[in-house]
C-alpha cells in the first residue's frame, strides 16, 4: 500500500508522471451520403449503412441547427460510435430485423471546439411488424468513475465530490467522474486526471483496477445508467491506499475544481460502510456492486 503525502496537493503514493498514450486515429467509416443545403429545404444528408444496403438513411436537420452544427454532428464521434454501435454483434440492425430510416438532428451543444452533447430522433422499425421503436437519444458518449477507498487507522473511508447539478436542481454527493474527450479512448488516464482536478489526489495509474473489465465480455466492459434515452457507458475504477488519520481531515470540505469551467466542488470522506445509504448517486451504487462483488469472488488484485 502506497502511504499520501501532503506537500502544496495532496499526493497517493509517489509522484507519478502521466504519459497519455497516442491513439491512432481509426480510419473512417465507409458510408455514402450527399448533401442538400437549399435556403427553402431543411439540411439533409443521405448516409448507407453496410447491414442496410439498398436502403439509404435520411438525416435531416431540425429548425435551429445550423450548416456547420449540422456537418458537425454527422462528422462526430458521438455519431460514428452510435451508427457502430447499430451494426455491432449485439446491435440493433445486426439480426435484420429491424430497420433505420431518418435521423432528426435536434440539437448540438459544443465543448470548445469538439461536440459534448448531440441530441436526435432515430426512426427505427420492426420490420415484420412496421412497428416503431422509441428512438429519442441523449449522445454524450463515454465516461470514467473512480471509487477512492482510503484505510486509516482501522476504519476504510469513501472519497466523494459535492457538486452543482443543475439537471437535478440539486446539489448532489457522488463519485469522482468524467467525460472522456473525443477519439481518444483513454479509460485510465482520464479517471486519474479527473481525480486530480476534482479532488486533488494524485493516483498512480499502476494502482488503478478496472471493476467494469470483471462484467461478462458481451457487456463491452461497461455500465449503461440510462439506456432509454442516452448512450453514455460508463468506466468503473478502483484506488485503494493506506493514508494517516490528517489526511482524512485535510481532504474533508477541501475546495476543488477547475473554476474557470464553472466547477464549484467540495470534497466529502465518509466511512465506507455508510457509503451506500448517504447518496442516490448512481455511480457509487454501481461501484459497491461491482468492488464486493469483485472482492467476493477473489478477483481483485492484492493491494501493493
Amino acid at each position: 500500500m502506497s502511504l499520501l503525502r501532503v506537500p502544496k496537493r495532496l499526493l497517493l503514493g509517489s509522484s507519478l508522471s502521466l504519459s497519455i498514450l497516442n491513439q491512432t486515429r481509426k480510419p473512417r467509416r465507409p458510408f455514402c451520403f450527399n448533401m442538400s443545403s437549399e435556403s427553402s429545404q431543411p439540411l439533409t444528408h443521405s448516409l448507407t449503412l453496410p447491414t442496410q444496403l439498398g436502403q439509404p438513411i435520411k438525416i435531416i436537420a431540425a429548425p435551429g441547427v445550423s450548416d456547420s452544427q449540422f456537418r458537425t454532428a454527422i462528422e462526430s464521434s458521438l455519431f460514428k460510435q452510435w451508427l457502430k454501435n447499430l451494426e455491432s454483434e449485439n446491435g440493433i440492425l445486426a439480426t435484420g430485423s429491424f430497420l433505420l430510416k431518418q435521423v432528426l438532428v435536434q440539437g448540438v451543444d459544443m465543448f470548445g471546439q469538439r461536440i459534448g452533447f448531440l441530441k436526435f430522433k432515430a426512426d427505427i422499425f420492426e420490420k415484420e411488424t412496421g412497428q416503431k421503436i422509441p428512438g429519442i437519444v441523449f449522445a454524450r458518449g463515454p465516461a470514467v468513475t473512480v471509487l477512492i477507498l482510503l484505510s486509516s487507522e482501522g476504519e476504510t473511508y469513501a472519497v466523494l465530490t459535492e457538486q452543482v447539478r443543475v439537471p437535478t436542481g440539486r446539489l448532489v454527493l457522488e463519485l469522482p467522474a468524467g467525460m472522456l474527450d473525443a477519439d481518444k479512448g483513454d479509460f485510465v488516464g482520464t479517471a486519474v486526471r479527473e481525480v486530480e482536478e476534482e479532488t486533488g489526489i494524485h493516483l498512480k495509474l499502476g494502482d488503478m483496477v478496472d471493476l467494469t473489465a470483471f462484467l461478462d465480455p458481451s457487456t463491452g466492459g461497461r455500465v449503461f445508467p440510462s439506456p432509454g434515452g442516452c448512450d453514455e457507458e460508463i468506466s468503473v475504477f478502483l484506488y485503494r491506499g493506506c493514508v494517516g488519520k490528517e489526511i482524512i481531515t485535510k481532504l474533508q470540505g477541501k475546495e476543488t475544481g477547475l473554476r474557470e469551467h464553472g466547477e464549484l466542488i467540495k470534497v466529502h470522506v465518509v466511512p465506507y460502510k455508510e457509503l451506500w445509504r448517504m447518496t442516490a448517486d448512481a455511480k457509487v451504487l454501481m461501484a459497491i456492486a461491482l468492488y464486493e462483488m469483485a472482492k467476493g469472488g477473489g478477483l481483485l488484485p492484492l493491494k501493493n
